[in-house]
């Protein structure tokens, strides 16, 4: 215990609030709550024997703490999920990649308001649903609402009706095609929809069908109809669990993973999803405290309060009394329960939680087999196949490519425990070969460039070059010149078999047909010239792009440069009106005018020849 520690402890007060410790570098590593900060905090340094190995860790790196007083355990509660949220310290359980869940994000603070996926809850107005950690699942619900709905996807109310109004999936209300009113009453059902309130869709579309009907409106009521079948199809396919209400169901299992907690959504007795979250740093925590600490941390950030909220085993009484509190206040003051059902329906529901929480658990086990497997696992046996002392932990492999010489380029891309490091890729312009196809001196260039000069410890464990015995002779007379690399493997890849060449010997290495270590030859191969043909294709674009700007009167090399910074492509370029060719930078209204004309008589000749044929 440091001096300051010492003295802190002395000055703790007998109220609530928040304790955040900090290691001697001053980063924080334990954000906690307490009814008395006086008790709780004191606890942490008093000779336990009952303390955690977690806890002891915790306390031998604390060289400071703070404060920060509350005026209720609630208050603290929140303050605590704030700061883990902010500071994610190392010591407190937490949801894992909490920050990139999405939710749903209904812009009602807006006219004619939209529906869209986002990674941000902000404080403008909008209605937000969510978490959710399946990204697919939630990008299926809008493209079902969006089926249902046809609400506007724009970012701004254009100027006249735009593609998505044509194909009878937006309403247009940029141009008036559709009331206020009538579109409020889509984004009310859609907020019903997302609640989980179905049957209140089917009520108000219902209404709404009938009363057009009532006053002739036919092609509204036919519409409405149709929205009023999907949702009832939507219903038809969810089973009743439980009786009336909103409930979530929590179910909680462990294994040498980690800690899987799985929510079941049920609205109006419906079963209507469900999602998944991974705790990190709970191994030596009790289940008590591991499921307190993630409805502390999912409740806080999720959008939606249901009435009650089904538990696999019973909370401390104090911290669920201030859950239950923290969730009515959330709740708008109408009361939440946290309930642990020892039989019937609740409770098989929570046992079904559960059960799926333990299949997410096994399935992740078997998917990080897999990836070791094709990772690691492939980085070892490659090693073996290949008669290398230690397993080649990084690779560089190397791809050339050009068309008849013109725009040679070159790819080196790296692989780091059987994964890419795209930080470590580079890219090179061929200069030796510029104008004749010659990928043996190519080779011998780009491997000058990187591996002359380059200090041992910065070489990789083995290097792979793309393509046979040739490719392969001209890289090993650059990297076993005098002076240079005598240890480092180097290796040669045959483009058609996947035969793999090593010095000094003329036979290849075939490797067996389903082994992992061929998958990754093939990757790091696929890779290489991936990374080669997309460098190449963008040398390729901008010189065609500056060569049929040539033809341009008033387009010397300084505003063909400048065209090409500010448009990017020939496609945007040809697209632009004359005010925003003239806005790039050293364009002047009449060259603008002549690249405009340019390109709008390149398609009267194109259509022409169209028209011909």
């Amino acid at each position: 215990m440091t001096e300051t520690v010492a003295e802190k402890l002395k000055l703790l007060p007998e109220a609530p609030g928040v304790y955040i410790m900090k290691d001697a570098r001053g980063k924080i590593i334990y954000v906690g709550k307490a009814v008395v900060l006086k008790n709780r905090v004191r606890q942490y340094f008093q000779h336990n024997k009952q303390h955690t190995a977690k806890v002891r860790a915790m306390v031998s790196h604390v060289a400071d703490f703070e404060l920060i007083l509350t005026h209720s355990e609630v208050e603290a509660l929140i303050l605590e999920c704030n700061l883990i949220k902010k500071h994610r310290p190392h010591y407190n359980i937490a949801l894992k990649d909490d920050k990139s869940y999405p939710y749903v994000k209904v812009t009602v603070q807006e006219p004619f308001p939209r529906v869209f996926l986002t990674h941000r809850v902000a404080k403008d107005g909008a209605r937000y649903f969510g978490p959710y950690t399946n990204v697919t699942s939630v990008r299926q619900s809008l493209k079902l609402l969006r089926r249902l709905f046809p609400l506007r996807t724009c970012k701004t109310l254009q100027e006249r009706p735009c593609l998505e109004y044509h194909i009878r999936r937006c309403l247009a209300p940029c141009v008036g095609k559709v009331d206020t009113e009538e579109y409020d009453a889509m984004i009310r059902a859609v907020i019903l929809f997302l609640e989980g309130h179905t049957s209140d869709v089917e009520k108000e579309l219902r209404y709404r069908m009938e009363r057009a009907a009532e006053a002739y409106h036919f092609e509204l009521a036919a519409r409405l109809r149709d929205q009023l079948q999907a949702v009832q199809k939507v219903a038809e396919r969810q089973n009743i669990v439980t009786g009336a209400g909103d409930q979530d169901a929590v179910g909680m299992a462990r294994s040498a993973l980690g800690v899987c907690v799985q929510v079941f959504f049920i609205r109006e007795g419906k079963m209507l999803g469900r999602e998944q979250f991974l705790l990190s740093g709970s191994e030596d925590e009790s289940d008590q405290d591991i499921l307190t600490a993630f409805l502390q941390q999912y409740y806080h950030r999720a959008t939606f309060i249901p009435r009650e909220v089904l538990l696999p085993m019973a909370l401390d009484a104090n911290e669920q009394a201030v859950l239950e509190t923290f969730l009515t206040e959330k709740k708008h003051g109408s009361k939440v329960h946290l309930l642990c059902p020892q039989r019937g329906t609740k409770r098989d529901i929570v046992l079904m939680a559960a059960d799926n929480a333990r299949k997410h658990l096994a399935d992740e086990a078997v998917k990080r087999e897999q990836a070791d497997a094709q990772t690691l696992g492939a980085v070892r046996e490659l090693g073996q196949y290949l008669g290398l002392k230690n397993p080649p932990m990084r690779m560089e492999c190397f791809d050339i490519s050009h068309i008849q010489g013109s725009e040679t380029v070159a790819s080196m891309v790296v692989f780091e425990g059987g994964q890419p490091k795209k930080s470590d890729y580079r890219r090179f312009k061929i200069h030796s070969t510029e104008g004749k196809p010659d990928d043996f001196l190519s080779m011998r260039e780009v491997t000058t460039r990187r591996y002359v000069g380059l200090p041992e410890e910065e070489l990789p464990d083995l290097i792979v070059i793309d393509g046979g015995k040739g490719q392969l002779s001209s890289a090993l007379e650059i990297i076993r010149g005098p002076g240079q690399h005598a240890d480092v493997p180097v290796v040669g890849l045959a483009k058609q078999f996947e035969l793999v060449f090593k010095e000094g010997e003329s036979e290849p290495v075939v490797l067996p047909r389903h082994s992992q270590a061929l998958y990754l030859i093939q990757r790091i191969r696929d890779e290489a010239h991936r990374f080669a043909i997309t460098f190449h294709r963008q040398l390729r674009g901008k010189r065609n792009l500056v060569s049929i700007l040539d033809h341009v009167v008033g387009i010397g090399p300084k505003r063909r440069q400048a065209l090409r910074q500010h448009f990017g492509t020939l496609a945007k370029m040809q697209a632009a009106s004359v005010e925003e060719l003239a806005a790039a930078p050293g364009m002047t209204r009449p060259a603008a005018e002549a690249v405009y004309d340019f390109f709008l008589s390149q398609k009267a000749i194109r259509a022409g020849k169209k028209a011909q044929n």
